[in-house]
């Protein structure tokens, strides 16, 4: 019953895991940068994000999905996936910080919750979808 389980959520069990490395990437440079340096808070984003973005992409190819053709086009998709998802991030720590004056690494973890399923939708279903020569 558990094999059959993980088989069936196989590939959301593992971009959870990825996705908590990835995250916990861009939580640390992002408050580091922003606790330690006093950058910018959205700069802080843009950098961190874009770390994440890097291991994510790597460990969901090699390990999460296995699809390892076409590996420009699929990072450039991956990139813009999260790109799109840097913007919503953006977006949301503006509103909490700017706007209700929330602290800037709580807000930080609030916007990292609602990007994650958001940017497993995306990449799932366009970015590491099989290609007819994956699937036989």
């Amino acid at each position: 019953m558990i094999r059959t389980l993980y088989n069936k959520f196989r590939n959301i069990i593992l971009y959870g895991i990825i996705g908590c490395c990835s995250s916990g990437l861009d939580f640390v440079l992002y408050t580091t940068m922003v606790s330690f340096f006093k950058w910018h808070y959205i700069l802080s984003n843009c950098i961190s994000v874009l770390a994440g973005i890097t291991l994510s992409f790597t460990l969901n190819r090699n390990y999460n999905f296995k699809i390892k053709d076409r590996t420009k086009q699929r990072f450039s998709i991956f990139l813009t996936v999260g790109l799109c998802g840097m913007m919503l991030s953006n977006l949301i720590l503006w509103c909490c910080v700017s706007q209700l004056n929330l602290n800037k690494v709580v807000s930080k973890l609030l916007s990292i919750v609602l990007v994650v399923f958001f940017q497993f939708l995306l990449n799932k279903y366009i970015t590491f979808k099989p290609t007819k020569a994956n699937s036989l």
